[in-house]
């Protein structure tokens, strides 16, 4: 029985946040413990079985006490402890217009742009839920977020060109993992790569995402969407939008104020394989860093709002960009809205890139060789 307890509590152990748990290299054998989890509880029942006759005729209440203690620990690291059980998926999804919504405009968002729509996820709720499925456009999504990371994904849910269900499984270094309905592979959030089970090295799609306030949202795409509170978990959100300003105070999602320390903001960037990160507070007190990535010209730009921000590549290194009043860009003679394109003609002039805003600890663990900039 103390075997039978041990197994279960190791499976979820290993793939939680518990004291130590996400420091160690432990995949390998939590994902073997996963995997052959129904094999070790036979082997356990039998056992059991084999003894029970004997434990309760010599020693009754010993033996009755820990196997209600054992049937306690199965019950908890099944149906209480688990991530899915913890974090659950919205039980239906709506939206609303500009003219309905119901969150402020400082409220941040991932945002999604596809086919002629857009879509925004406020933060507050997909922190809780972790994983939202959507379409756009008649394209399905998979919107990811990871609070211990504050890492913002979306992801196209195709594997080997199948469509994937995915569930919650728990988090590796302290990052959310999913587990594909198919193959029982486990996938990094941070970066959509199977990193356990047959799926393994295989890379999720990722889809063009922002983070914007509400209000920047709307003023870019008035005709876009905003994801609704779920009333069946209102008193599961971040109501006061605490953990999104950097104001909450658990050791796990809250906010260290200075630079690079293991809870500071950073923005991170990839361009050809390479990445380079970004401390907030310098780009708070710079507002437009202009930098190479990869022998990449770039542009990371922080709107006026001080939290909605955007990455362009530049055609070369000469090319100079201005953030002017109401956060148009000057580009050469020409004026560029906050998505990169040309008030007068609608073209496109710079070309958004991939920039995450999440801790340091977090772009450092998922991108061991970035560098870092300097300003």
């Amino acid at each position: 029985m103390i075997g039978l307890a041990l197994l279960e509590i190791a499976r979820v152990y290993l793939i939680m946040p518990m004291p130590g748990s996400q420091h160690w290299d432990s995949l390998a054998l939590a994902y073997f413990l996963h995997s052959y989890r129904w094999v070790g509880r036979i082997v356990f029942l039998g056992f059991i079985l084999l003894g029970a006759k004997p434990a309760f005729s010599s020693s009754k209440w010993p033996s009755l006490i820990l196997s209600l203690v054992v049937l306690g620990v199965v019950y908890l690291f099944n149906f209480r402890m688990t991530a899915e059980r913890m974090f659950l998926e919205p039980s239906q999804l709506n939206f609303l217009s500009l003219n309905s919504k119901s969150l402020s405009d400082s409220s941040l968002v991932i945002a999604v742009a596809h086919g002629g729509e857009a879509k925004a996820y406020p933060i507050r709720f997909i922190a809780y839920h972790h994983q939202v499925r959507d379409q756009i456009a008649g394209k399905e999504i998979m919107v990811t977020y990871c609070s211990v990371c504050r890492t913002g994904r979306v992801f196209d849910p195709t594997v080997d060109g199948h469509p994937e269900t995915f569930r919650l499984v728990g988090m590796d270094h302290f990052n959310a993992m999913f587990e594909d309905s198919r193959t029982g592979s486990w996938w990094q959030q941070a970066n959509g790569e199977a990193i356990a089970g047959p799926s393994k090295g295989s890379q999720l799609p990722e889809l063009d995402s922002y983070q914007l306030t509400l209000g920047k949202f709307f003023e870019l795409f008035p005709q876009g969407k905003v994801m609704d509170a779920d009333p069946s978990f209102l008193s599961k959100y971040d109501s006061l939008g605490k953990y999104e300003f950097g104001k909450s105070k658990s050791k796990l999602t809250g906010t260290d104020s200075l630079s690079w320390k293991e809870k500071s903001w950073v923005v991170g960037i990839r361009v050809r394989e390479k990445s380079k990160a970004y401390d907030w507070n310098d780009l708070k007190s710079i507002g437009t860093i202009l930098d190479v990535v990869a022998g990449q010209p770039v542009a990371l730009i922080l709107s006026e709002d001080q939290q909605s921000f955007k990455a362009f590549l530049r055609t070369d290194v000469t090319q100079s960009i201005e953030r002017l009043p109401g956060d148009f860009l000057s580009v050469g003679k020409d004026t560029l809205d906050f998505r990169g394109a040309s008030i007068h003609t609608g073209e496109q002039v710079l070309y958004p890139i991939y920039a995450y805003q999440e801790f340091w600890h977090s772009w450092r663990t998922f991108n061991p060789q970035t560098e870092i900039y300097v300003p």
